[in-house]
């Protein structure tokens, strides 16, 4: 409710009286003129007209609806007129207005004014008592009506469980406010350009915000309805409809309906096009409000700010927080896509720990990736990552360029908004990648170094989980991990990726096609995607080079030869773990990668945990028998020769 001045309210209560003594005039045969001097100079002492005016206005009541209305008011506010009426019925229990004894007393009288679509009944301004008939039945007030009429405004009781006053936006994206300053322009110039606007996209808080702020140019409040809460009752609907276009009015404000299914339901589409007054629709598709009639909606996409935009609302919300953070500012807004809502929300709830933060960049950084973790449901399988550089062992070429990789993904908003390369094109922006070795050759391990260095949530993607044999549900699939994952900028790893990208073949059938588009679609999703998606095989050579062409990265993992395998070694044991007499020269004899490295390690450490001693060779040379053994291979003397004689100590 808007707070109203106190001046007004008792200049409008004085009026009141001035009209209501008006009518007792009336109601005792009395000449009316004595009391009309003080109408008008209470009227002329109002800066901003009376509520019975702005109501009789508003609703289009005559005269003689006026003074109806005035008179079932009365009756409540002012006992005299109570006694009048009872005097007029010649009964003292009958002390309220009835429609008989308006048309006795009150000038310019009409028959029509209490039929069902005149404004007094039509708006629930008035209710008639159905226990007698028209003109002798008791004529009651709505109390949301006689509460305006004191100068007390406020959302009707019956609309508050369904109806969510919202505030006025601060800080929107440049983009954002010219839409919004466009709509509000167009709809100033002619507010009947459109029935209602469609706010349609990603950002359903940006879809707020433009509506906020198209009503806060407009001199309009805005309500928030879930499409959810409209009825599928006829009379409960028409209820609903009929309340709310009457709340309009009192309040000044339009509505925001906001849709979360996939399409409106009939009474929805009911709803929305019987109802008058301005009606912002949100919607995540433009498809959701295909069922309105075109001719009457306005459309208008509405997509999360850019991460140069995103930068500016950090710089405004945060203040002089914000001047603490050294480049981490546009980290976050190259990284994560946030709305301005989420901006501000953010920026309000750490701003202050910033001030006072030991690592300013870190925290900041941190609680923005809590506030946007990705979820992406049963496909993904989430992988903490708190693996370094020092944990891989990798050829120079193949180091340079994972550490190039972290480059691209520190400095998008650099050159793609700052230094243009964005404007100039926006296909092939994604950081796309395949990782191409043998299992065990460090492959995943890499891609939590990124994550861990890049502060970046990891996300594992089984594509032979994701892959159905049902025509498009595969698209469904990668669809919803690539929205899941879009706001948060996770790394995305699609292992094993043979199962989808093999060698494109002679399309034989409807299945060979579709699997062509459903490879296309990936990559299209993989290259839109504003942070990394990696790829991974054991078989590179079974992978199209049309589709290595579409890559920016390739990164091949070789099977480490044996002084990287001397050096992995040396690394799988952690510093806290006892060993004795280790003879990793020996020990890189085995022709074995990193991965079943770390596997022998961690099974020699539990056998000696077991034996409550430090590990040895003896515990190793088991354990590399048996992961030789998972494999189905066996291991031969030369790989073990001497293990467990030598008594070498590093």
């Amino acid at each position: 409710m808007t707070p109203v001045p106190e001046a007004w309210i008792a200049a409008n209560q004085a009026y009141l009286a001035a009209e209501f003594a008006r009518l007792k005039a009336l109601l005792s045969d009395e000449p009316p003129e004595a009391t009309l001097a003080e109408v008008e100079r209470c009227r002329a002492g109002l800066a901003v007209p009376s509520s019975i005016d702005t109501l009789a206005q508003a609703f289009a009541l005559s005269s003689f609806e006026r003074d109806l209305l005035l008179l079932v008011a009365g009756v409540e506010m002012d006992e005299e007129i109570a006694r009048l009426c009872a005097r007029r019925h010649d009964a003292a229990e009958k002390d309220w207005a009835s429609f008989g004894l308006a048309l006795d007393s009150l000038p310019d009288a009409h028959w029509s004014a209490l039929t069902p679509v005149r404004a007094l009944r039509r708006w629930h301004l008035l209710e008639v008592e159905e226990t007698a008939r028209l003109t002798a039945a008791r004529l009651r007030i709505d109390e949301r009506v006689l509460q305006y009429l004191a100068g007390i405004n406020y959302l009707d009781p019956r609309l508050r469980p369904l109806l969510r006053a919202m505030q006025r936006p601060e800080h929107l994206a440049s983009s954002q406010a010219k839409t919004a300053e466009g709509l509000a322009t167009r709809l100033a110039e002619d507010p009947s350009a459109a029935k209602t606007i469609l706010l349609w996209g990603e950002d359903r808080s940006g879809c707020r915000d433009i509506a906020g702020k198209v009503c806060e140019r407009l001199g309009l409040g805005l309500h928030r309805l879930a499409a959810t809460e409209i009825p599928e009752a006829g009379h409960e609907r028409a209820l609903l409809a009929t309340l709310w276009e009457r709340d309009a009015v009192l309040l000044g404000s339009a509505l925001l309906v906001e849709q979360e299914t996939e399409t409106l339901s009939a009474h929805q589409v009911a709803f929305l096009e019987g109802i008058e007054g301005l009606v912002f629709l949100s919607a995540k598709t433009e498809g959701e409000a295909a069922e309105l009639k075109g001719g009457q909606v306005q459309r208008q996409r509405v997509d999360k700010p850019e991460p140069s935009e995103q930068q500016a609302l950090w710089q405004a919300t945060l203040g002089a927080a914000g001047a603490r953070l050294n480049g981490s500012l546009e980290g976050v807004s190259a990284q994560f896509r946030l709305s301005a809502e989420q901006i501000r929300r953010t920026a309000a709830e750490i701003g202050p720990s910033l001030q006072v933060a030991a690592e300013p960049d870190r925290s900041f950084w941190t609680a923005c990736r809590q506030r946007q973790s990705a979820r992406l449901g049963h496909l993904a399988q989430p992988i903490e990552s708190r693996a370094t550089w020092d944990d891989i062992v990798l050829p120079e070429a193949e180091r340079r360029a994972l550490g190039e990789m972290a480059v691209h993904l520190r400095q998008r908003l650099k050159v793609y908004e700052d230094w243009g390369f964005g404007a100039k094109s926006r296909r092939g922006l994604g950081i796309t990648a395949l990782f191409a070795g043998e299992s065990g050759t460090g492959k995943t391990l890499a891609a939590e170094i990124l994550g861990n260095e890049l502060g970046l949530d990891l996300f594992r993607i089984d594509l032979s989980a994701v892959i159905s044999k049902y025509i498009g549900e595969t698209e469904k699939n990668l669809s919803k991990i690539f929205e899941g994952a879009e706001d948060s900028g996770a790394i995305l790893l699609f292992d094993e990726a043979d199962a989808l990208f093999g060698k494109r073949g002679e399309v034989k059938d409807s299945h060979d096609r579709y699997a062509n588009i459903e490879v296309s679609y990936l990559l299209q999703r993989m290259e839109a995607y504003r942070g990394l998606a990696i790829l991974t095989t054991n078989l590179k050579s079974s992978l199209d080079r049309a589709f290595l062409r579409r890559l920016r990265f390739v990164v091949n993992f070789p099977f480490p030869e044996r002084g990287e395998r001397e050096a992995i070694w040396r690394r799988v044991f952690p510093e806290q773990t006892p060993t004795e007499d280790l003879d990793f020269i020996k020990l890189s004899r085995l022709a074995m990668a990193g991965g079943n490295i770390r596997n022998i390690a961690l099974s020699a450490a539990f056998q000696a945990a077991e034996e409550g001693t430090a590990v040895g060779m003896h515990h190793l040379v088991v354990a590399a028998h048996n992961e030789a053994a998972k494999r189905e291979q066996s291991l031969t003397d030369a790989e073990t020769k001497g293990w467990t004689s030598s008594r070498r100590a590093e």
